[in-house]
């Protein structure tokens, strides 16, 4: 396998027949077969792949005759600790999520590093952490996005194939931060356009970069009893409420979720429960959660509601950014979180 090295490179996928119009939630709704090419806990040679099936949501081993299924999959990887590096205004930032405002690029701060987007990737690296995100808060044409880019890049390029990017991302560009090492590009706007799924974009997108590459990001708020899918950096509601059917089926045309759940996101005061049993119920592709987490009390809650199906992002909370929880101790945790 080519993916053994440090390297990751992108092969743009061969342009196939792509998926029908969707006319409405609950047409086509098969069981999703999961794959988690970059888990932080196969070998890699194995996340460089995705597992090989027979279309009835079984697993092949590689290098074995057993069989295994979705849900012993799942099992065997559990809960899997992603980092993150988010940068606002060409700095890695910790913010509250509901306070960006594109007006002045502006949000309210939790921490602001002193170091660059490449030092925390070399962290990473070197501590064999995958799959996290990059996360690019300035909108195009903001007098930072530029340097946010640029920041974005050389995280890329210190962690080739570790780490996965989003923000502006679009048909047009998916393919260039993919060849410049990214393992995935994590999309919201370009696919929820006037409060709407735009299957027409989504089917693109998944033919420029696979669905191997790509990553939905289902971030959301909550509007009475429902938890409403929001973009542009989280400031528009869409129309599109977060439900088992909505992920099952945007889950046909991608690797993973991202949730960031933005009322909580970068405030250490708890984890949104009810969007947490929601996320749990579903047995799918892999869901990384995000937003509340401000201690081992949050992190065990968040396992038990999730049924140990969650990855988890932690941020503001960890001592990386300026929090309270040891990152050594929080890994540790999540490892050895009963499988």
């Amino acid at each position: 396998m080519e993916c053994i090295g440090h390297s990751f490179p992108y092969v743009r996928p061969r342009r196939t027949q792509p998926l029908p119009a969707v006319s409405a939630w609950g047409a086509h709704m098969k069981k999703p077969v999961r794959s988690n090419p970059h888990s932080a806990v196969a070998p890699l040679a194995v996340r460089c792949c995705a597992w090989p099936g027979n279309g009835s949501g079984e697993r092949v081993g590689v290098g074995t005759d057993v069989l295994k299924s979705d849900n012993d999959w799942m099992e065997e990887i559990g809960m899997e600790f992603r980092p993150c590096i988010d940068i606002h205004n060409g700095k890695v930032k910790q913010i509250v999520g509901g306070s960006l405002r594109d007006e002045q690029d502006q949000a309210r701060e939790n921490f602001v590093s002193e170091q660059d987007a490449g030092f925390y990737a070399r962290f990473y690296r070197a501590r064999g952490l995958r799959g996290g995100h990059i996360v690019l808060l300035n909108k195009k044409g903001s007098r930072f996005y530029e340097e946010t880019r640029r920041q974005a890049l050389l995280a890329l390029s210190e962690y080739p194939g570790g780490l996965q990017v989003g923000g502006g991302i679009c048909r047009e560009n998916a393919g260039e931060y993919l060849e410049a090492g990214a393992s995935h590009v994590i999309v919201t706007s370009y696919v929820f356009r006037d409060g709407k799924v735009d299957w027409d974009n989504l089917r693109k997108l998944q033919a420029e970069t696979g669905k191997e590459h790509l990553v939905l990001d289902l971030s959301c708020r909550r509007k009475e009893e429902a938890y409403y899918i929001v973009t542009d950096r989280w400031q528009k509601f869409t129309d599109v409420v977060l439900t088992k059917e909505v992920l099952t089926e945007l889950s046909r045309y991608c690797a993973e979720f991202l949730v960031h759940a933005v009322d909580a996101e970068g405030k250490a005061q708890g984890i949104e429960e009810p969007l947490v049993s929601l996320l749990g119920a579903w047995d799918g592709i892999p869901i990384t959660y995000a937003g509340g987490v401000g201690n081992f009390s949050d992190l065990r809650k968040l396992k038990d509601l999730g049924k140990g199906r969650l990855n988890v992002t932690i941020g503001s909370a960890l001592d990386l950014f300026g929090g309270t929880m040891n990152y050594e101790e929080v890994v540790k945790f999540v490892a050895e979180s009963p499988k």
